[in-house]
């Protein structure tokens, strides 16, 4: 099979809600990492075969197919065609999933793949509240084999999170330390400059808005629960984010063709599902099944992406992989750094990309939960 190489990641520094990119439109957004990439690697944009961008809640700014408008946004070529994917927190780790298939079937050479997402625009999900004026209260309820199979049982990404803190037994204080550690590694990351090659700065906006440097296990004890008889407070969920990121892949061939240096190679890609109620579990099948089909064990990784949708789900799939904490998250997660959804695929692996070749390691596996109970997993090898 033909390989597919990773030439460059980049990202935009994650913007918090109403903070310095709220005001900017998603297709500049997005075109900013694209510009990026071809400046950064020379290669000639004509060549491009395919921009694959993930994003959720095309509504408003990220209608139309966004990855489109982005890539003329960025005033490249008029025959580089466009496609908007969507698998939920997962789309833009999907759309590198599908830029390097197509590059290992042999049918494209050069693709940019990544994602977009403008939060303080378009609220999460705002296009499920759009489908109330058609008389859809959401998008189960209605749908007979839906009731027939999974009832009318809320299907809710924080009912999620409490039921998978009760099952595994995972306390609020435990969730805490957890998400203290995430924004004291993701502080420690900042102020030493392990973000710095990886962002691209918009105008002056260089670093992430998130972490906080005044949180306490004390402050996040005092915050009220987001149901009574709830585990799950805002101080061990993801914040909502602003954001771009993009990846350059490659096949052999336009590598060695155009002398470009390839930083690392896909090693196995694959997506799996589980319970859509449960819905955040699927980091935990789909890891197994990906190092079962990559011949590979636990301990064969190096570093770990496991986006922080909520503590609770990373301290689950700890637990059932027997995965290093130490190797998980090294630099902070979603819970410090922000959920830009439909760009924070490819923000974890430009992330994962960058941090393997400061350790010098050699494979970086990246999982996350998505809306359906779905869940992506892309196993890189530094080169």
């Amino acid at each position: 099979m033909a390989e597919a190489y990773i030439v460059d990641a980049v990202r935009t520094a994650t913007g918090k809600r109403g903070g310095a990119l709220s005001g900017v439109h998603s297709a500049d957004l997005a075109a900013h990492v694209i510009t990026a990439l071809v400046e950064r690697s020379g290669i000639d944009p004509a060549l491009v075969d395919d921009v694959i961008l993930g994003c959720t809640d095309t509504i408003g700014s990220q209608a139309g197919n966004i990855a489109r408008t982005a890539w003329l946004a960025a005033g490249y070529p008029n025959h580089v065609p466009g496609v908007t994917v969507d698998r939920q927190c997962g789309s833009s780790q999907q759309a590198v999933h599908f830029a390097a298939q197509a590059i290992m079937s042999g049918t494209q050479d050069l693709v940019v793949a990544g994602g977009v997402q403008n939060m303080s625009q378009v609220p999460i999900s705002a296009a499920m509240i759009a489908g109330r004026e058609y008389g859809f209260d959401d998008p189960f309820s209605g749908s007979k084999g839906w009731q027939e199979r999974f009832g009318s049982a809320e299907v809710s990404q924080f009912r999620s999170a409490d039921m998978i803190a009760g099952h595994w037994d995972i306390s609020r204080e435990a969730m805490e330390e957890y998400a203290y550690r995430s924004h004291q590694r993701a502080l420690a990351a900042i102020d030493t400059g392990r973000f710095e090659r990886e962002i691209v700065p918009f105008e002056r906006f260089r670093l992430d808005e998130g972490p906080r440097r005044d949180t306490s296990l004390e402050r996040m004890a005092g915050l009220k629960p987001l149901s009574e008889g709830s585990r799950i407070t805002a101080a061990v969920a993801s914040q909502i984010s602003d954001g771009a990121s993009a990846i350059l892949l490659a096949s052999e061939a336009f590598v060695r063709e155009h002398g470009l240096t390839p930083r690392a190679r896909v090693h196995h890609l694959s997506v799996r599902a589980a319970d859509p109620v449960w819905m955040l579990t699927g980091p935990i099948p789909a890891t197994s099944y990906a190092l079962r089909r990559a011949g590979m064990s636990i301990e064969d990784i190096d570093l770990f992406e496991v986006n922080e949708a909520f503590a609770s789900v990373v301290l689950a799939w700890i637990e059932e992989t027997g995965a290093d904490p130490e190797r998980v998250n090294v630099n902070g997660g979603g819970i410090a750094l922000g959920h830009p959804i439909g760009a924070t695929g490819t923000k974890l692996l430009a992330t994962l990309l960058h941090e393997l070749e400061a350790r010098g390691g050699r494979y970086g596996l990246q999982t996350m939960c998505e809306g359906g109970g779905t869940a992506n997993v892309t196993i890189i090898e530094r080169l």
